[in-house]
Order: structure tokens, then sequence, then C-alpha cells
């Protein structure tokens, strides 16, 4: 009976440490490194995908079903959906409320980062979205320069933030 106890103990003991051996631990690097380089790949082609439109005219209102011209949400969801197959609303407003809360100091690559209209307003009323593209750069749509590349820190642009949301 000892020795059968003894036998049973072994054997739970090595089980137990090949199990640890095998499973992946939670928090640890090597499992987020995998998701890591997965989800940069997906950046990589939201972005790749966003100059495709470079130079494209931005209009207030345009319609979702075109390429020939944006404005801010509708070239964000004509991305994200050409590029991974991720749906997205129609309005800023309503994107800023998809996926996760992400700091202005965590931003990465595939980010969306929402705006306010002015710098000298106070509300936080979301009139404005981009796609972070990595090394201080915006990918977006406003005004004349149509869809472009603008730099985000230390412009009116960081002044004029209110959230990022990771959605990918």
């Amino acid at each position: 009976m000892k020795v059968r106890k003894t036998l049973v103990s072994i054997l739970m003991g090595v089980t137990l440490g090949i199990t640890a051996m095998v499973a992946p631990i939670p928090g640890d690097p090597g499992v987020g490194v995998a998701h890591a380089a997965w989800s940069q790949s997906k950046a990589d082609k939201v972005i790749n995908t966003g100059k495709k439109y470079l130079g494209r005219p931005y209009k207030f209102g345009a319609s979702k079903s075109t390429t020939a011209v944006f404005d801010c949400s509708s070239f964000t969801q004509r991305v994200f959906r050409e590029a991974i197959g991720k749906e997205l609303p129609r309005d800023s407003r309503s994107q800023a409320k998809k996926g996760s809360s992400v700091s202005k100091s965590n931003l990465k690559k595939g980010d969306l980062v929402f705006f306010k209209s002015s710098t000298t307003t106070s509300s936080k009323r979301i009139t404005h979205v981009a796609i972070y593209a990595g090394n201080n750069k915006l990918l977006h749509t406003y005004g004349k320069p149509g869809v472009t590349f603008t730099s985000f820190k230390g412009t009116s642009w960081e002044k004029r933030f209110v959230s990022a949301r990771r959605v990918m």
C-alpha cells in the first residue's frame, strides 16, 4: 500500500512537471510575443491599405461605398474592412466606442485616435478620427490635403487628442 501511494505521488509529480513545461503560463512573455506578431501583421495591413488612398480628396459625409473621396470615418471604416475584415461603425463617435481604450503613451500602429474640434474648447466631443501609423505619424483625411500622413506629438493634433482605441 505504501509503495502504491509513493508511485502515485511520483507519477502525479511527473505529470504536473510535464504539464507545467508545455502549458502556457498567464503573463508568460512567450505567449504575448505570438499575439503581438499577429497584431503587428494586421497593423501593417491596415497602414498599407490606407497608403493606397493617399491624396484622395476629403469630402464631409462621403458615402461608405466610394473610394473616390473620403471623410475621416468613411476612410477608417473602408481601410479596416478592406485590410482585415473589421467592420466599424460609420461615424467617429461610434467608432470611439469599439475595441479597448489605449492611452496616448501606449499608442501602437493601427490604433484609432480620436480628436475634438479645437484646442480652445473644453468639450471632449469627438469630431475626427485617424489611424496611428507609428513613428509619431497619423494616417487620416481632412480638408485640402485629403488622405495624408501628418505628425502627431507636439502638434495641434496632440492638443486636440480625446482618446484612442485598439480595435484589432
